[in-house]
Order: C-alpha cells, then sequence, then structure tokens
C-alpha cells in the first residue's frame, strides 16, 4: 500500500512545495507582518521591523477612511449580490429554452466580458458613462431624462460602479444556473403541466426550489468576489470622488502599495478574510438540505 502511495507523492511533490512556497508560507508571513509596523524601512532590512502587537488592530477601529471603505464595500455587496443573482438566473432561464433563437450566441455573448481584460472594459465603461457623450446618458435623454454625472457625483459612483461589475460577470454566473438547469428533470416539467400548472407555478415550484443548491454556489462566490472589489473602481474613480467608491481592498492597496505600510495593509486583509470567513459560514449555516427528486 505504501508503495502504491510513493509513486503519486512524486508527481504531487512539486505542486506541493510550490503551494507550500507561494500559498500557506505567505499566510503565515503576512499575518506577522499585522502585528509589526513594517514599513518602506523594513524593505531594506527586516531588523527594522518593530514587534507591535495588536495596535495596528487597534489603529482600524479609529481609522475613520477604514470605516468609510467598509461600508462602501457593504453597500457595494448589499446591492450588487442580490442584483447578479436576479439578473443572471433570469437570463439563464431565458436560455435554456430551447425555443430561443440563437440561443448559444446569445451564451458566447454574454460569456465574453468575463474573460475581457478590466482594462478594456474600464475603457469602454468610461465612454458608455461619460455625462456629455456617453450612450447611457443619450439613451435617457431619448425619454426626456437628464443623465446624472456618473463617475463625478459621489451618489452615482457607486451604482454606476455595480452596474459595471454586474454586467461583467454576469455570463459566468449565467453558465453555472444554466448547468443546474439542465440538471432537472424534464419529466418534473411534463407532470407539472398535466396538473394544470402555467409558467410561473413551474417555476416557483419547480425550477427555483431545486435551484438551490447551485444558487447557494452562485451567492457565496459572488458574494466572496464583491467583498474584494478593487479593479474596477480603481480603473474607474481611484476610489472617488470624495471617496464614494474607495473599498477596502482598493483601501489596502494604497496603505501597502502606495504609502508602503504593510503592516498596517496586512492587518486589514486579515480583518477583511474574518469578514469573508464569517459571511461565508453564515451562509452554510442557512444552506438548505440538497434537494432529492
Amino acid at each position: 500500500m505504501k508503495k502504491d502511495i510513493k509513486v503519486p507523492l512524486l508527481f504531487l511533490a512539486p505542486a506541493l512545495v510550490l503551494m507550500l512556497i507561494f500559498m500557506i508560507l505567505p499566510i503565515f508571513v503576512s499575518f506577522y507582518l499585522s502585528l509589526t509596523d513594517f514599513n518602506v524601512f523594513a524593505l531594506v532590512d527586516w531588523s527594522k521591523a518593530k514587534f507591535i502587537g495588536l495596535e495596528n488592530y487597534r489603529k482600524l477601529l479609529n481609522d475613520e477612511l477604514f470605516w468609510k471603505a467598509l461600508k462602501n464595500t457593504l453597500y457595494f455587496v448589499a446591492i450588487g449580490v442580490p442584483c447578479a443573482i436576479i439578473f443572471s438566473l433570469s437570463f439563464a432561464i431565458l436560455l435554456n429554452r430551447p425555443d430561443i433563437i440563437g440561443r448559444n450566441l446569445f451564451r458566447v455573448g454574454f460569456y465574453l466580458p468575463h474573460i475581457t481584460t478590466t482594462v478594456a472594459i474600464a475603457v469602454v465603461w468610461k465612454w458608455v458613462l461619460n455625462p456629455r457623450y456617453g450612450i447611457l446618458n443619450w439613451a435617457l435623454s431619448l425619454f426626456g431624462i437628464t443623465g446624472p454625472s456618473w463617475l463625478g457625483d459621489p451618489r452615482w459612483a457607486m451604482p454606476a460602479i455595480i452596474m459595471l461589475v454586474v454586467w461583467k460577470g454576469l455570463g459566468y454566473n449565467i453558465i453555472i444556473f444554466l448547468a443546474g438547469l439542465q440538471n432537472i428533470p424534464e419529466h418534473l416539467y411534463e407532470a407539472a403541466q398535466i396538473d394544470g400548472a402555467n409558467r410561473w407555478q413551474q417555476l416557483f415550484h419547480i425550477t427555483i426550489p431545486l435551484l438551490r443548491p447551485t444558487t447557494f454556489f452562485v451567492t457565496v462566490m459572488t458574494l466572496i468576489g464583491y467583498l474584494q472589489l478593487f479593479a474596477e473602481p480603481y480603473m474607474l474613480t481611484d476610489g472617488g470622488p470624495l471617496n464614494s467608491t474607495l473599498s477596502i481592498v482598493l483601501y489596502m492597496y494604497r496603505q501597502g502599495f502606495k504609502f508602503f505600510n504593510l503592516g498596517y495593509a496586512s492587518a486589514i486583509a486579515y480583518v477583511l478574510f474574518g469578514i469573508i470567513f464569517v459571511a461565508t459560514l453564515i451562509q452554510m449555516k442557512f444552506r438548505d438540505e440538497e434537494i432529492q427528486y
């Protein structure tokens, strides 16, 4: 039996070593850094990093900018996650219908933004959201509505970011939901039709209940991803205007790579990890049992 294990372990060894060096070890190093005042001077000489215990975490409690970033992130999650789930599920149900002409083409079209670089998407959306010649405000003007300065108004900057992120991630969630929809036995719908159930009744009594495991997965992954919001506000607004789009990760980036307060940035990272961990545990607690059919 031991001989049988040696060969697989031999093949796994390079990957395990790389995982240890580049994933496991940095976790412990960053936690240690969060307990120090590690800064730009300590980059040259580690002996200049002084151990300060939980001082960075205590400092966070009195950091108004951190609380602003946390508030922005939670607002983004509270609005963005439900929108992402509702829109992706709705489009998945439509694209799962066999009578939709060109549905494979639509599937590809929805998925393309997910694999497109954020830089390219940011350039396009800066044009879309431009208050003077952007296509969104032009469309609103057709209905007599004067569009706002999407990225220049603190009230509208975060909703604009939410629109972008939901649109960008739509394709991935649609693919996951489509996989779940195609797993539902067709005979359940046939039996429901015989019993006189209409499309809405089939949706709420068959489709949505049987998609609970898929919906749980999509919700968890979307929540974790949205709590780590960074690239979109960094590219579009750099956290402005008036820090209205400053996220926790963007604030962590500023502290670590702009001001080189790496110890403080590491503390922010572990607070974010704690938030994600607790949020995931809560979702696991309320997860429905797997449905048998």
